[in-house]
């Protein structure tokens, strides 16, 4: 009997990427091995997102080539994560899925996969108020060793109108952090030089200590408690939600010189008529001041956010005020969508989706325009300024060049010269497209 093969694709955010891990390494335990060969696998897992509407469209058209491979031969094909979670078991209907496993479920795959036939599908997508999966140790999917995503939280309250994620990944709850501190520590004295700290909203990261509230665990508390492992070891965490981010944080960023200066602060639009709608509760003049109070605190902090085009009822004006924020704040860079709307959410409960397809285009390719402008112009302030490196890798036009990221999350690109991936350079910025820093080692 060989091991068991399984080949599993990573759809969306960092938190997938994570998730996809914690499976590789509960199904580790149960006798299976990864395989990058699909052709190869005995399973296929494909761990999903249900963010917008092309991403499950993707999905399906995967589920396709997976249908071609088990006409080849036989392998169970599982559908896994959010689009699980939202469509249970409508995923059966096209006949080419065996499984369907929402992001609380992982821990019952190895006996899914067991039970499993071709006349008995498994579904299990039974959401959870305790699962944070902080026992495991994730399986490290990456290819250079260098940067490791720790799950410090796992679902999100904060129910925005337009959003599917409380819906497929549940209630909040925040790990334990003695759990995430051993995590840290151990990638660490496996060679990693970075983690990244992934919630929802880790700015909502509590923990309630079962013995006395003075052992109570905030994300600032956590956020100081990572830091201190070692002052080579960086840390960076994602994503922050504006309400939330408070001056603890800041202020903990500020003293800690391995805390990244760097801060994804979603802000989604710039109208306080559509960010009412949206339920994001904060206005445009508090998160002027969130940015305000970060660049008071750490003066060179980069600053990235999400921004959407055209939701419900958006006007000309809520448009524009969305552009003279992103001009008013200068964002590093961002991510830029037109609103798609996601069965089950608020909005499509509550709002018409009016605003017309081209109207949303237009208005898209009017804040990407801008935004390419201020990457630039942000890049170009760091001609000349010297910046202390972590390499991650090889360029991919160049292979005599090396890249990484600063503590503000600006990509460098530099000349080799001996060095490695994982080693911290300083580089020095000689020009810059919107996207790259070109740099010369110091």
């Amino acid at each position: 009997m060989h091991d068991k093969k399984v080949y599993i694709e990573t759809y969306g955010c960092q938190m997938n990427v994570n998730d996809s891990e914690v499976m590789l390494s509960i199904l580790k335990d149960a006798g299976y091995v990864r395989t990058e060969d699909i052709t190869d696998a005995d399973v296929i897992l494909a761990n999903t997102c249900s963010i917008r509407d092309n991403a499950e469209q993707r999905i399906w058209g995967r589920i396709e080539q997976f249908r071609i491979q088990k006409k080849k031969r036989d392998v169970i094909v599982g559908i896994t994560g959010c689009m699980a979670e939202r469509l249970k078991e409508k995923l059966l209907d096209c006949h080419a899925v065996d499984i369907v496993a929402g992001p609380d479920s992982y821990r019952s795959l190895p006996d899914m996969l067991e039970a499993v036939t071709p006349d008995n599908p498994q579904v299990n997508v039974l959401l959870s108020h305790e699962e944070t999966y902080s026992d495991i140790t994730p399986l490290r999917m990456d290819k250079n060793g260098v940067s490791a995503y720790i799950s410090i939280m796992r679902g999100c309250n904060n129910v925005c109108s337009y959003c599917v994620v409380p819906y497929t990944r549940g209630a909040e709850r925040s790990r334990d952090p003695r759990t995430i501190i051993r995590e840290a520590e151990d990638v660490f004295s496996h060679g990693y030089r970075e983690v990244c700290l992934l919630g929802q909203n880790v700015d909502s990261y509590f923990w309630e200590s079962p013995d006395s509230a003075d052992d109570n665990v905030d994300f600032a508390q956590l956020l100081e408690a990572v830091a201190k492992i070692s002052p080579e070891l960086r840390v960076r965490f994602s994503t922050s939600h504006p309400k939330d981010i408070s001056d603890e944080v800041i202020y903990t960023m500020a003293m800690y010189d391995n805390i990244c200066n760097h801060i994804h602060l979603p802000v989604q639009s710039g109208s306080n008529a559509m960010l009412e709608k949206m339920r994001r509760k904060y206005t445009r003049e508090w998160y002027l001041e969130r940015v305000a109070k970060i660049r008071s605190a750490i003066p060179e902090c980069g600053i990235t956010t999400d921004v959407i085009a055209g939701f419900c009822g958006e006007t000309e004006q809520d448009h524009q005020d969305t552009l003279s924020l992103m001009e008013k704040v200068g964002f590093d860079s961002a991510f830029m969508f037109q609103y798609s709307e996601r069965p089950g959410t608020l909005a499509a409960r509550k709002y018409p989706d009016d605003v017309p397809e081209e109207v949303k285009t237009r208005r898209l390719n009017e804040i990407i325009a801008l935004q390419n402008r201020l990457s630039l112009e942000s890049n170009r302030r760091e001609i000349g300024k010297t910046r202390r490196i972590l390499i991650e890798g090889v360029s991919k036009k160049n292979e005599g060049e090396l890249f990484g990221r600063a503590g503000n999350n600006k990509v460098c690109v530099f000349p080799a010269g001996g060095h490695k991936i994982g080693e911290y350079v300083n580089v020095k910025v000689l020009s810059c497209t919107s996207a790259t820093l070109i740099s010369e080692l110091v």
